[in-house]
């Protein structure tokens, strides 16, 4: 078993408090034009007309570019995305790039963007809603284990319902930017991007340019939860402005564009039906889902990744289905298909467990997980019923009256309890991993991954700081960088599976490289010492580290900025993480206004690395968790299509008034199979059951079970 490890300070948190830490945007450089996006206002049709001669006009503007100044699209590539499109005349949502204007200042920019009037043809009537006409169902491969229809004929008592979770956009403080800048033939790109290697593929293919000549640098996110996990359009457009150009450019998308242009969380509906025997045992499970979908859209409707592996039930059926619409491009965001699934079947589990008069942490203990029923592989660890029973001693659970409705505060608020559970799948990628210390004390670590707050560079320093005898004040940790190792694509709570072990090995072969220069001489001090002491400025070593079932392959994928993903099935076993949410709720009597003052939530997340940094994706998972059930919503335009709430002014996300007490603790047991250091992903599973926790703690309290999200007040009146 692996040692635990210390809560030491975040890593990057004096330069965040003094406002050092730069950003893409914070990229300074000499002689900077600034871009802004001319939106589509139609949401399907083609441009007629597009004069640029009134932007043109306005002092300051340099450029206008349209569809002509890019290349047509280049050709597939086999198992590759493609890239995203740059400017085109033909329009496939509102809110679409159809010109960039380049100007020697923001307001020149805006003001000639502004000036630009393009004239359309519509193609048809628009709305973003999932049932608009035209609408095309397309079915995905079903999920399965044993028989559930045959297993459902059994079942003595049933339960089956429709759950729904609305579109909701990601909205991080830091808004959708790049900078570039072209000299001597190279290009370099300054961007908050989860995906730095991405950007560059889709920049090289777009612009028919050569690795070489390319390179991405992302330093920090300012919050990334899956939108920055892919090439953004703007990317291109900004890249071709400093080409054409021969100056730097620098675009930062308002908010509004980023809503129509960026992905997002798709609407999508569940309906369930779990059976159990007469034991209550749930012995079958029926499940169908749907997704709102763009067009030509990727994002898979996985909403049956996790559902199965929470109670291990041996027989379910799950379908899902995309159907494609006019809008722009869904895609990942914070537990992207966990979230609305976990939201849909935990709730349908506390309603079975309600028909069967049994209580919900009881009922849930009866269904411990040891097996990964899809796959047939066993679990390489599932700590959820110590979650839950570790969760519902710190709540107080055992003091929760059984009856919805039966507790209430002296003014006639109603008190809820509720609980829920969540799992995200375990997955790991293969990383080059470069470690030099200098005798003048300073220690650099480069490696693949993207700091998007999450605190990755706090989990790097924990290991080295812990493994080498080096100055930590004095340690650089380069990620996000293409120039300084090959990069993946940092998300799905891979990022720490997939470095810190790398960071071990390199840690260890280090202390070994400095034993053979050592010879076996005693020299007193650190490392930095020992080195100035024989007279060595440095030693330096890499590492190539593969993740469970990997190889050479997998290192050659990376090495040329693809992605070798692999897990949560591996070839012998099954890794998902786990976490268990209580909740307590208090529905105001007049207003019915659904407050949360209290949420324990516990997680299995393999070793705990950095304990400071855990606890704040807990505590972030949670707030959201919150917000996507009593908040969050995109409303659609059934006029124009688009979206209404567009800002931050009408997207309502929790404020601190609305939160109260997280506690958050951690089983922190290492995973005896992921990797040598047992760690497990955290930031996904964090928010994952969450809402169903609320969901089922508000109809604890009024007897009234919501099913769509979010619980809005005027659903309890």
């Amino acid at each position: 078993m692996t040692a635990t490890f210390p809560n030491r300070p975040r890593a990057d948190a004096r330069e965040k408090v003094m406002g050092a830490a730069r950003y893409g945007a914070d990229h300074q450089v000499a002689g900077l034009l600034y871009a802004m996006q001319v939106p589509a206002t139609i949401a399907k049709g083609q441009i007629t007309a597009l004069s640029i001669e009134a932007a043109m006009q306005v002092p300051g503007v340099v450029r206008v570019l349209t569809a002509t100044d890019f290349l047509p699209p280049p050709p597939a590539t086999p198992g590759a995305p493609p890239p995203p499109a740059t400017l085109t005349t033909d329009i496939a949502y509102r809110g679409q790039p159809v010109a960039l204007v380049v100007a020697e200042t923001l307001e020149a920019a805006i003001e000639g963007a502004e000036a630009i009037r393009p004239t359309y043809t519509t193609a048809l009537a628009f709305t973003s809603l999932i049932e608009q006409s035209g609408m095309v169902r397309e079915a995905v491969k079903p999920v399965t284990a044993g028989d559930a229809t045959q297993a459902m004929a059994r079942a003595v008592t049933r339960h089956k319902a429709d759950y729904v979770s609305p579109p909701q956009h990601h909205n991080p403080i830091e808004m959708l930017s790049t900078t570039a800048v072209w000299k001597n033939g190279q290009l370099t790109i300054y961007e908050s991007t989860q995906s730095s290697s991405n950007t560059k593929g889709a920049v090289m293919r777009n612009m028919r340019l050569t690795s070489e000549q390319v390179t991405v640098k992302s330093p920090q996110i300012g919050g990334g939860f899956g939108q920055r996990g892919g090439a953004q359009r703007q990317t291109a457009l900004v890249a071709r402005a400093a080409m054409l150009l021969g100056r730097p450019v620098k675009l930062v998308l308002p908010r509004g564009q980023i809503f129509h242009n960026a992905t997002f969380r798709p609407k999508n509906r569940h309906r369930i039906e779990i059976g159990a025997d007469a034991s209550g045992k749930m012995i079958a499970v029926r499940y169908d889902a749907d997704q709102q979908q763009s067009r030509e859209g990727q994002f898979p409707p996985d909403y049956h990744e996790s559902v199965p592996m929470l109670y291990g039930i041996e027989n379910y059926h799950g379908t899902a289905a995309n159907l494609r619409i006019d809008t722009q491009a869904p895609g990942y965001m914070r537990s992207p298909t966990p979230h609305p699934s976990c939201f849909a079947f935990e709730s349908a589990v506390d309603e079975l467990a309600l028909k069967l008069g049994v209580d919900p942490v009881a009922f849930r203990l009866r269904h411990r997980a040891t097996t990964d029923p899809i796959h047939g592989h066993k679990l390489s660890s599932c700590y959820l019923s110590e979650c839950l029973t570790e969760g519902a001693r710190r709540f107080g659970w055992e003091r929760r009256s059984l009856q919805p409705g039966s507790m209430m505060l002296p003014d006639g608020t109603q008190v809820g309890w509720g609980v829920a559970s969540g799992a995200y799948p375990g997955s790991a990628h293969p990383n080059i991993v470069t470690l030099r210390v200098n005798a003048d004390g300073t220690t650099r670590f480069a490696a693949a991954g993207h700091e998007m707050g999450q605190g990755i560079r706090s989990t790097i320093e924990q290991v080295l700081v812990r493994e080498l005898a080096i100055d930590p004040l004095k340690l650089e940790i380069a990620i996000g960088d293409t120039s300084v190792a090959p990069q993946h694509t940092t998300a799905g709570s891979w990022g720490t599976a997939s470095v810190v072990p790398a960071a071990a090995e390199a840690a260890a072969k280090l202390n070994a490289a400095m034993a053979t220069l050592l010879a076996g001489r005693q020299i007193s001090g650190n490392l930095h010492r020992q080195l100035a002491t024989v007279r060595r400025p440095s030693l330096q070593i890499e590492v190539e580290h593969v993740a469970v079932d990997q190889g050479p392959k997998d290192l050659a994928t990376l090495r040329k900025g693809g992605m070798a993903l692999v897990g949560p099935d591996y070839s012998t076993f099954t890794t998902y993480s786990y976490i268990a949410h209580f909740v307590e709720v208090h529905v105001e009597p007049g207003t019915r206004r659904v407050r949360v003052p209290r949420v324990v939530s516990i997680a299995d997340c393999g070793r705990v690395i950095s304990p400071r940094t855990a606890e704040s994706q807990v505590r972030g998972g949670v707030i959201w968790g919150i917000g996507a059930a009593l908040r969050e919503a995109t409303e659609v335009d059934p006029r124009y299509g688009g979206w209404l709430n567009n800002d931050l002014a009408d997207y309502v996300v929790p404020v601190n008034a609305d939160i109260g007490s997280i506690d958050v603790g951690f089983i922190d047991r290492p995973d005896p199979l992921i990797n040598a250091l047992g760690a497990k992903g955290l930031g996904e599973v964090a928010m994952t059951g969450c809402a169903g926790a609320i969901a089922n703690a508000i109809h604890h309290a009024t007897g009234k079970r919501l099913r769509e999200m979010p619980f809005r007040i005027e659903d309890l009146l």
